[in-house]
């Protein structure tokens, strides 16, 4: 009988280890299979999170070369407005200068800057008396304060430009 209870202990014991060594290596596979990629609901979480991160570079490129076209045509549309008003502080100032001197109203010159300069000037017109001197030197103060109000204006719509040329930002 002791013979008989030995054996099935030892039976038993080799049966357990033979279970315990099936089990570990179940367990190990497992374990390996699960470090070699993900299951297949992770690798369709983690196929859609690329998905996003590329959708959202790709549309801050596309922003951002929109941004920098409309800066484009901000900088090409404040250079006309500069070369205008360049122009007009020109013509201003020449009609001044021919004033001060006392150039002589009949010169052709005169008469051209005079006639270009008007619709400029005339806002200002009558706004300060226009001190003389006897020889016939005019000092036109409402020229001075329309380049001042043009300047103004220049900077303003310049400003303007810049704030919808600056790129915009999200925080």
């Amino acid at each position: 009988m002791d013979d008989k209870l030995a054996a099935d202990e030892a039976r038993r014991s080799v049966q357990h280890e033979s279970v315990k060594a099936n089990v570990e290596g179940e367990v190990q596979a497992e374990i390996a299979d699960q470090s070699q990629g993900p299951v297949a609901g992770e690798s369709q979480k983690i196929r859609q999170v690329a998905g996003d991160f590329r959708s959202k570079a790709v549309n801050e490129v596309v922003d951002t070369e929109r941004e920098v076209e409309r800066g484009r045509g901000a900088a090409r549309v404040s250079q006309v407005v500069d070369y205008i008003f360049y122009v007009i502080y020109a013509l201003l100032g020449m009609r001044f200068l021919l004033a001060l001197m006392a150039a002589r109203s009949t010169a052709g010159f005169v008469q051209f800057i005079v006639t270009v300069t008007n619709p400029f000037y005339a806002p200002f017109r009558g706004i300060v008396a226009s001190p003389t001197t006897d020889q016939g030197h005019t000092l036109l103060l409402p020229i001075v304060i329309a380049i001042i109000a043009y300047v103004l204006l220049h900077l303003a719509i310049n400003g303007l430009l810049r704030m919808l040329a600056h790129r915009k930002t999200e925080i």
